[in-house]
């Protein structure tokens, strides 16, 4: 067992408002400078959409992650050691300017010191790339913002796949029309295939704490890590020629401040917390069957008041201040113990260390016979979790890598949670319903109460547990497998072979 310690992320979706305070922090803090107008190292989309860069999710389009071989291997999508070389100056699924936008400001000179005349002046849009003035502009960071069911947009959405038509067209019709944000940061992932596909090994894992960083001083702009990244988390400074990515606001954890984006979160959505996880696992985990991956990742997470996880986290030289605080993480709770939160898209086999508490969407409607007013489908107070407007089918694409087992856990759990509360502040369920409901959540009456706890009434310290970095025991904790095998990423595969 090698235990290690990593910084990990829970979004509790069913708080998220879509307000993108999140966004503007960021922005505000890290990439408000040239060349990195672009950039958007914490955004907010709204699903069903197509998100940015656009449709990221398709790796067929885009090949970012790792896939299984025949024989149960992993290896890169984007490149293998052949084609590196053939690509270095240009990766053919690499996202381009037309997948994010192109970046640009306005002429305000036009509008403020115009001459006087008959006509109102306007303000016309100038690039930030190429300083020419722009007659039409097709895109934005958030085009599609706010339209679930559009067209053009929502059905446009990989993770209507395997749906069928019936159900898309429900899904669109205007009596079941719903959407959901689904706010995205770097996931600082376990098995990071933007560090695995690096030619300068420019990009690593911090050893402290799982941080996933970009040595400005190594790295070349090969951009193997924009295509490789399947979250297409990795942007190109075009003015630096330097890769950028989030960096989790390590300055301030190092001080123990949150992260700009958690900090500011105004549905205070946001969970930060150490984790302790056995990096022995990694390959397994990553290697294992679709079906597989939810609970194989799950199991990487160790009970840090395990007698032998404690004696492996102090033999790797992990402070006792930083073993509880991962005892007190939220995180924890979230993925391991109440099992409410799940990773994003766990099929590309990152590994991530950012996971979500799926939604509950609201109850179907139907119209009437004369199809005008519409009323809801079920007659429960909160409706069974099959009846939701938003498809388990495509929250299983989302979170389950197609499966809706753990999905449907995380919403019944949910549900429970709240028919629970209700009971305790209204009084107007059913007592025997509401026990045998947090029965078949695998949930008691205690445990509900902590997850309402941590999920409506926690502070802001028991949102954030965030430990000592302890640099001085970097060097002692970085046992990493490219020191043993000589490769260029935190990889186990390497990248790949022809």
């Amino acid at each position: 067992m090698d235990v290690r310690m990593q910084i990990a992320m829970v979004f509790h979706l069913d708080k998220c408002i879509g307000c993108h305070t999140c966004s503007i922090a960021c922005k505000n803090l890290w990439t408000d400078r040239k060349g990195a107008e672009y950039m958007y190292w914490n955004n907010v989309e709204t699903k069903p959409g197509t998100g940015y860069p656009t449709q990221w999710e398709d790796q067929e389009k885009y090949k970012g992650g790792w896939e299984r071989t025949e024989d149960g291997k992993l290896k890169l999508k984007s490149q293998t050691k052949g084609s590196l070389i053939r690509n270095i100056f240009h990766h053919p699924s690499q996202p381009s300017m037309d997948d994010y936008y192109e970046p640009f400001t306005y002429d305000y000179d036009e509008l403020f010191n115009a001459p006087a005349g008959n006509d109102q002046p306007t303000a016309r849009a100038v690039s930030k790339v190429t300083g020419q003035y722009m007659d039409k502009i097709d895109a934005g960071p958030n085009w599609d913002d706010d339209l679930g069911g559009s067209p053009i947009y929502a059905e446009n959405d990989p993770n209507l796949d395997h749906m069928t038509e019936e159900q898309k067209a429900q899904l669109f019709a205007v009596e079941k029309l719903v959407m959901m944000y689904f706010p995205r940061i770097c996931n600082h992932c376990l098995n990071p295939s933007c560090v695995a596909s690096c030619p300068s090994g420019a990009l690593y894992k911090r050893g402290e704490d799982g941080i996933v960083l970009v040595n400005q001083d190594v790295c070349r702009g090969w951009r193997s890590c924009v295509s490789a990244c399947p979250y297409k988390k990795i942007y190109y400074n075009w003015n630096t020629g330097k890769s950028e990515k989030c960096i989790l606001c390590y300055p301030r954890l190092e001080t123990g401040q949150a992260p700009a984006c958690f900090h500011s979160c105004v549905g205070r959505i946001r969970y930060l917390g150490p984790i302790l996880y056995d990096a022995d696992q990694i390959e397994a985990a990553a290697s294992v069957e679709d079906k597989d991956l939810v609970e194989a990742h799950r199991n990487i997470v160790l009970d840090p008041n395990d007698p032998k996880v404690l004696e492996g986290a102090r033999a790797n030289g992990i402070q006792e201040d930083v073993i509880k605080a991962a005892q007190n993480s939220p995180v924890y709770k979230f993925v391991k113990v109440w099992k409410l939160a799940l990773p994003p898209h766990i099929e590309y086999r990152t590994l991530p260390m950012l996971f979500y508490v799926p939604p509950l969407s609201p109850v179907q409607s139907s119209k009437d016979s004369e199809g005008d007013a519409l009323s809801a489908v079920s007659d429960n107070l909160f409706h069974d979790v099959e009846e939701s407007r938003l498809p388990l089918k495509f929250l299983a694409n989302l979170f389950g890598a197609g499966s809706d087992t753990e999905v449907i856990y995380a919403l019944k759990k949910q549900k429970a949670v709240r028919m629970h509360r209700r009971l305790q502040t209204v009084g107007d369920v059913d007592a025997a319903l509401v026990e045998r409901m947090l029965k078949e959540a695998d949930c008691t009456p205690e445990e509900a109460d902590d997850i309402f706890y941590l999920t409506a009434m926690c502070t802001f310290d028991d949102r954030f547990v965030i430990p000592p970095m302890h640099r001085e025991e970097a060097i002692e904790m970085l046992k990493e497998p490219w020191e043993q095998k000589g490769t260029a990423g935190f990889s186990f595969v390497g990248v790949g072979s022809d």
